[in-house]
């Protein structure tokens, strides 16, 4: 940079408002790997990022606290900057020596570490959490180990059970509180004795001490679960009564030891009827738990009974909604092997996120990214962790005002009111058809193909006589995404009750613009329906469909035409891209 970059706060930067923001955001981007058009096999587009953050018009995210962007954005470092850069070349220092390799293979890692750090050092652009985890990945390598924390992590959960299953530890959480004494209402002292536990045993779960080597007397836990709460009257409202509809939770640990009261804390959750969804480690990082200690842990695998492991990374919409239906409580990776980085989660993770209503992080580092930072996400977020005084504390953080979400009910429902209306036209002796055309495919094109596509089915409707024809421009709602389109005109389109199944094509596109009164502009000249990965996933519902119903007539290019396209983009309205057959 030639001068320093003032910023207020993250959420607040925004791109195309100054040329030496924009080329340090690019830089940024670049130097942290989180560029989605550098790497797409492991960066999250922006339509991903979406499902997770409220992020508006040309607004830029960063996936650290506001404090630690600031740290990197200035001209020089700040000690800060260069005291958390040293902390964590001690810590990986300390990871190789640890393995009583020989004095030569251990300086040799050491050095090649010691090139990387100082590369990084000099930049002085990398989110420190993405420093520990190129480091970490380059000594694991060398030494050629997958999990050097495995032993210690296995006997930190085995203690944290051990102190569990203590009488004294039962008593702690399922004491009778004086309330009791004057219940009113059954009903509420139902839910305030649920929630009592939970709140007893978030306190536990964060209490490193209970399953490291200096364990406290039951005094201090005593003492120490009379605490105040935080914000724990806020979660008690995002979980709601029993009243409300059961929430879907999407549960973030910290760390093993304390892991083992997140599981008791989500039989809990499940107890007072919502759905779980915890996210796990994809590989090493230190002592948080990975998808493979659920396998390789004997204390995890009885305490995991009952849950479905979902391996799958790119798990689409239809089947995450088909497995929350079937599973209350789900295992899935968020695709990282660092500290929550929402550029660098699965998709599967990002699909969780969108379809749960809250989000239960817990941890200073998910502290740090989702409390302390002026973002906003497009879930509730309720976050608990002990500060360096040892406090408990408890954040939420309450969704975007702008975010609307679209639950499997409402998008059924939509289908349905179209369904009722196709049957109803079936009834009076009408053709049913569809129209399927590029919507979103060409960019910055979107709100001219819903003008071709309205001229055009406009045109259809005064020229065939008793026809019924959906225009699935006609039923959009603001805060609707590709997934959710998909999904629901995917439940349309099986119905049955389709007559004829017409594709966009080149002709179509002509007609719609010479009825505009326009030439046909550059990038609109040869498209048609075989240009969206959309309708390539339409085009195969129809085949399927066909098969079901011969009677079904589909009019447009012909099907070999599509395919050679890629499935559609995450949470896009156009294509991922053309496959190289």
């Amino acid at each position: 940079m030639t001068g320093p970059l003032q910023i207020s706060i993250a959420k607040d930067l925004r791109w195309g408002k100054d040329p030496k923001l924009d080329a340090w955001i690019n830089h940024f981007k670049t130097e942290n790997n989180v560029e989605y058009l550098l790497n797409p096999e492991k960066v999250a587009s922006d339509e991903q990022l979406r499902f997770m953050v409220a992020l508006g018009e040309d607004q830029a995210f960063f996936p650290c606290s506001d404090e630690t962007l600031h740290l990197l954005i200035q001209k020089t470092p700040p000690k800060e900057l260069i005291h958390e850069y040293n902390r964590i070349w001690r810590f990986i220092i300390k990871l190789v020596r640890h393995h009583g390799l020989d004095k030569y293979n251990e300086q040799r890692i050491i050095q090649y570490c010691r090139h990387r750090f100082k590369h990084h050092l000099a930049s002085r652009i990398m989110i420190p959490s993405r420093l520990v985890k190129r480091l970490a990945s380059i000594a694991l390598t060398q030494l050629a180990l997958e999990d050097p924390y495995e032993e210690r992590k296995q006997r930190e959960n085995k203690r944290a059970l051990n102190f569990l299953r203590k009488s004294s530890t039962d008593k702690l959480i399922h004491s009778c509180p004086p309330e009791c004494a004057v219940c009113t209402d059954t009903r509420e002292l139902r839910g305030d004795l649920d929630f009592l536990e939970l709140k007893r045993l978030l306190y536990l779960s964060t209490m490193n001490s209970l399953w490291e080597d200096a364990s406290p007397s039951q005094l201090d836990v005593e003492q120490e679960l009379q605490k105040p709460c935080g914000e724990c009257s806020h979660l008690r409202l995002l979980l709601g009564t029993e009243d409300d509809e059961p929430k879907k939770v999407l549960y973030l640990p910290d760390t093993s030891g304390g892991f083992v009261f997140d599981l008791i804390i989500i039989r809990r959750l499940l107890r007072m009827g919502h759905q779980v969804v915890l996210a796990l480690k994809a590989g090493f990082l230190f002592s948080t738990p990975t998808m493979w200690d659920t396998t390789s842990d004997p204390v995890l695998k009885e305490l995991i009974s009952g849950a479905h492991v979902l391996p799958d990374m790119v798990i689409s919409k239809k089947g995450l909604l088909q497995q929350l239906r079937e599973h209350r409580f789900l295992i899935i990776s968020d695709g990282t092997r660092e500290q929550l980085n929402l550029y660098k989660t699965s998709v599967t993770f990002a699909r969780a996120w969108k379809e749960c209503d809250l989000v239960l992080a817990k941890g200073g580092r998910n502290f740090q990214n989702l409390i302390q930072c002026s973002h906003e996400f497009t879930r509730d977020i309720a976050s608990f962790h002990r500060d360096k005084e040892g406090k408990f504390r408890l954040h939420c953080k309450t969704r975007a005002r702008s975010v609307r979400k679209f639950t499997e009910a409402d998008l059924t429902g939509m289908a349905d009111r179209i369904i009722s209306n196709m049957r109803e036209a079936k009834a009076q002796g009408r053709t049913v058809m569809f129209y399927s055309a590029v919507i979103g495919s060409i960019p910055g094109q979107t709100k001219a193909a819903v003008r071709v596509v309205d001229t055009f089915v406009q045109h259809l409707r005064s020229k065939l006589d008793n026809a019924f024809i959906i225009n699935p421009a006609e039923h959009f709602e603001e805060g609707m995404d590709g997934d959710d389109l998909m999904f629901m005109w995917e439940r349309v389109q099986r119905s049955g009750l389709l007559d004829v199944w017409r594709f966009q094509t080149v002709e179509d596109v002509e007609a719609s613009f010479a009825l505009m009164g326009k030439k046909v502009p550059p990038m609109w000249s040869g498209k048609d329906s075989t240009f969206s990965t959309g309708c390539t996933q339409e085009m195969r519902i129809a085949l399927e469909t066909q098969k079901r119903h011969p009677e079904l007539q589909i009019i447009g290019p012909s099907a070999e035409k599509f395919f050679r396209r890629a499935e559609y983009g995450i949470g896009k309205y156009y294509d991922v891209g053309i496959k190289v057959m």
